[in-house]
């Protein structure tokens, strides 16, 4: 065995020919080296084999820690003067069948591409009005199984875009006929082209990929600190893909527009999109345990953020979206995170955190920024403590009281609102909050599989009516059904019958 411990000792030749090969140079694990690895990994059957060339010494200790952290597996690797090659079955070696795939075109190394800015931003256009006491989704609605895996092999590179788009639209329409059948009056596309609620973004802007959470292991300046916090996180580390910025972040493709537009060339129904807020993707692509990164501080990245978010509100309210939705769940993780795993709220909140209230104050001038001079009244936020499983007790808890400065001052119209779980207080907190914004009233738990009597629910619609107005007052779930696509938290069929009994209690309070 050689110096590094479990690391074979390197070979006169490979054993296996490679199905798909590239030269790293010189690069190490935190300088791209895995980039390139996981874009030309990624498209290989389970067994295939990936050569990598590399003249950089610390491959010899990284890679095969990366490959037992991946369960990938280093089937042999030579050394020739500073030319090292590493042979790399994708998963064991055992699962090669006797005729390899065939090796995917050649990839391009993940260079900066070059941003383009539009000159000009599109004018909102006309929308459908959104009537008090209207029913929606947050935004997620559990996969079919057959979209789930089209997504894998997408984000793969198995399956190209025009396939991966035509099955999203089958799960899509699906996704629509189940709000129709349920009653809903404001619908969403169930974000089904997404993998997550957040991260999926970083899958379309230019110079950002997404790799497995897992993978960040090798590109971290304490490998043995993170991989403790990766054993907290809410979900496994190696199923979640992370936004990983590697030049100025640019906007040459829409993020959610092309969503938009198939939802409405199918509905006459008011169309609801939800976005990851600035300040979440911002904690979420400032990785400040890297090694090399290509903005020197999170405001700088920021600025980017906030101009590629900036660029997308506009194309949506521009296709006549009725409601733009910005997710912030982390906020609070900023006021209620303290204490157990630091970087552990849904895979969201890796890179640093300041004191709550400058992170509050962060998170509001990025908000502010995003949005200026667009209609508040079509523009929402969304805040909840977690939604990545059915255990209650493993998320957050805490009431409204130290975010209600944020809220109200939120240039947005509506607040969208976990309330249906004890976790989130007491509805009466809300009261604060200024006579204009609209509140998004959670009247049920999408983590509870039980659907909730239309009693029950009428007390709490009829409770926030009476709080608030009836003309203030929007009603949904706590959260999204499906925030992580592999990871629902209810199956369709209950998340369909969640939707109906809201409606059907608000319909009864009417007729009251």
């Amino acid at each position: 065995m050689s110096a590094a411990a479990d690391t074979p000792d390197p070979v006169e030749r490979h054993p296996l020919a490679p199905d798909a090969s590239f030269d790293g140079g010189d690069l190490d694990c935190g300088g791209g080296l895995l980039l390139l690895i996981r874009r030309h990994i990624d498209p290989l059957a389970p067994g295939g084999l990936l050569e990598i060339r590399s003249t950089e010494p610390t491959v010899e200790v990284e890679l095969p820690a990366w490959c037992r952290l991946t369960g990938n597996e280093l089937v042999s690797w030579t050394k020739d003067g500073d030319q090292r090659s590493y042979l790399v079955s994708k998963g064991p070696l055992a699962a090669r069948t006797e005729a390899p795939p065939a090796a995917p075109a050649p990839l391009a190394n993940p260079s900066a591409a070059e941003v383009h800015i539009p000159a000009e931003l599109p004018a909102p256009a006309p929308a459908p009005a959104i009537a008090p006491l209207s029913v929606m989704g947050i935004g997620s609605w559990p996969r079919p199984r057959w979209m789930l895996q089209a997504m894998h092999d997408h984000l793969e590179g198995r399956l190209g875009d025009e396939a991966f788009h035509e099955t999203a639209d089958d799960a899509v329409r699906l996704a629509l006929d189940a709000q129709r059948r349920a009653g809903v009056d404001v619908v969403t596309d169930g974000e089904q082209r997404r993998d997550d609620y957040a991260s999926f973004v970083g899958g379309l802007l230019d110079n950002c990929q997404l790799i497995p959470l897992s993978d960040l292991t090798a590109m971290v300046d304490d490998p043995d600190e993170f991989q403790r916090e990766l054993r907290a996180l809410d979900v496994p580390a190696g199923d979640v893909r992370h936004p990983v910025v590697h030049g100025p972040l640019g906007r040459s493709r829409p993020l959610a527009a092309h969503e938009l537009a198939f939802v409405r060339a199918h509905t006459e129904a008011p169309v609801k999109v939800a976005l990851p807020g600035p300040y979440l993707l911002t904690r979420t692509m400032w990785l400040d345990c890297l090694r090399e990164r290509p903005y020197e501080t999170r405001d700088d990245l920021a600025v980017d953020v906030v101009r590629v978010l900036r660029e997308e509100v506009h194309a949506l309210l521009a296709g006549g979206a009725a409601l733009v939705q910005f997710d912030e769940p982390v906020l609070t993780e900023v006021v209620y995170g303290e204490g157990g795993a630091k970087r552990s709220f849904m895979c969201g909140a890796l890179g640093e955190k300041l004191a709550p209230d400058r992170e509050l104050a962060f998170a509001a001038d990025l908000l502010r920024e995003v949005v200026c001079g667009l209609p508040a009244e079509r523009l929402g936020l969304h805040v909840c403590r977690g939604n990545w499983t059915p255990d209650e007790s493993a998320a957050l808890s805490g009431d409204y009281r130290p975010l209600l400065g944020f809220l109200g001052d939120a240039p947005v119209g509506a607040v969208f609102l976990e309330l249906c779980t004890p976790r989130a207080g007491e509805m009466e907190l809300l009261r604060e909050l200024p006579e204009e914004k609209r509140i998004g009233v959670g009247v049920v738990n999408p983590k509870s599989p039980a659907v909730e009597a239309p009693e029950a629910i009428r007390d709490r619609v009829a409770r926030a009516v009476s709080l608030f107005g009836e003309e203030r007052v929007l009603l949904t779930p706590d959260c999204g059904f499906a925030t992580f696509a592999d990871n629902p938290v209810a199956s369709t069929r209950a998340a369909e019958a969640k939707l109906a009994a809201i409606v059907e209690a608000r319909d009864s309070l009417r007729s009251a």
